[in-house]
């Protein structure tokens, strides 16, 4: 089954959320497709309720704090997601680590709490333009997915995400030979962690500036299990073109 998730960040208020819905085609969906949104947190409850009936569509926060409550202004909490409508949270996307320079560490806090909630984390890895042109895509993304190991496979169900940094918003994307590389990577750290059989049920998706012209390409990948698209997802005719090129 692949897995195409829309990342909606800082856009789509409830109103302009509903509109998305009204012109996104659910049967259109494949059936072989599990389709997930990650819309605002203000738009969370509106889109949650709306979609409540297909269970092929699915709700996910994009962030949340690493406590169940308390006097932390302007944050949200794992429950609180969970109770608004949403089962799956995105932990250490890129804009978390490198706009707001959270840590390694408060990731795998995040991830603790998130499974602890009864939530599915996706845990985004992906390295810097740096740190690819000094070979160290491996090193980085093990690194990430190693600090939160442990919580991810005390889940009932868990998913990672590669979104190499410099391929994020910037019209660059990975070829299909760097995708199948990184998720190769990580796909056999999976295995050393669970067992070859558990670790291929993990979903592993690609992130970073995805299209609806290279969709097709990118899901053919040895080791992608799907998609994480960003500003593609925005658009209806834009995110069904791309989950119908997902195959």
């Amino acid at each position: 089954m692949a897995v195409i998730a829309g990342n909606w960040k800082m856009h789509h208020g409830p109103s302009e959320a509903l509109d998305f819905l009204s012109d996104f085609d659910v049967d259109a969906i494949p059936s072989s497709h599990e389709l997930i949104l990650f819309p605002s947190n203000l738009s969370l409850h509106a889109v949650a309720n709306a979609e409540q009936r297909d269970s092929r569509v699915q709700v996910g926060v994009q962030n949340v704090y690493w406590e169940d409550s308390g006097a932390f202004t302007g944050e949200i909490s794992a429950p609180m997601a969970k109770d608004a409508g949403a089962t799956f949270a995105l932990v250490g996307h890129s804009e978390r680590r490198h706009v707001f320079g959270e840590t390694d560490l408060q990731t795998q806090w995040k991830v603790d709490i998130v499974v602890r909630s009864g939530l599915v984390p996706v845990l985004c890895v992906g390295e810097t333009i740096e740190e690819r042109r000094a070979g160290r895509v491996e090193e980085v993304i093990l690194r990430q997915l190693e600090v939160a190991l442990d919580s991810l496979c005390s889940a009932p169900r868990f998913l990672v995400a590669y979104e190499p940094v410099w391929a994020i918003g910037t019209g660059e994307t990975a070829t299909p030979e760097d995708a199948t590389f990184a998720h190769g990577t990580l796909r056999r750290r999976l295995e050393r962690a669970l067992s070859a059989t558990h670790a291929s049920r993990v979903p592993i998706l690609y992130g970073g500036s995805v299209k609806p012209g290279n969709a097709e390409e990118l899901m053919q990948a040895r080791d992608v299990d799907g998609l994480l698209v960003g500003g593609a997802s925005l658009d209806a005719t834009s995110f069904r073109q791309i989950v119908t090129a997902a195959g």
